[in-house]
């Protein structure tokens, strides 16, 4: 059985930071792409970074670039978000998907992603 868990979230003041991660099982992920998209109250939910398989390609919301990266360990079929400088509009339940198929690039698109965690909290309070 496929999992993703992500943990890391949490309750942060404006400016603070931390770091999510999913690590995935039941399979292994080292040549999938992996994403994190994010869904805040009575809002849909919206991408936030991918990463390559390759981890040479990354993709990000205009409104995460410059706080946010994106990094794996393929090792540990692990997906990681460090978040920086982060604002009240980052509260939402972030979600870890792994791609189910080898394809190249780090796609923004959710119908891209066949397996996705439970989601992990993030409140930022100012």
């Amino acid at each position: 059985q496929v999992q993703l868990e992500e943990s890391g979230g949490g309750l942060v003041q404006v400016g603070g930071s931390l770091r999510l991660s999913c690590a995935a099982s039941g399979r292994t992920f080292s040549r999938s792409a992996m994403g994190w998209f994010r869904q805040a109250p009575g809002k849909e939910r919206e991408f936030v970074a991918a990463m390559s398989w390759s981890g040479v390609s990354t993709n990000y919301a205009n409104s995460v670039k410059g706080r946010f990266t994106i990094s794996r360990d393929n090792a540990k079929n692990t997906v990681y978000l460090q978040m920086n400088s982060l604002k009240p509009e980052d509260t939402a339940v972030y979600y870890c998907a792994a791609d189910a198929y080898f394809r190249m690039g780090a796609s923004s698109s959710e119908t891209d992603y066949g397996y996705w965690g439970q989601g992990t909290q993030v409140t930022v309070s100012s």
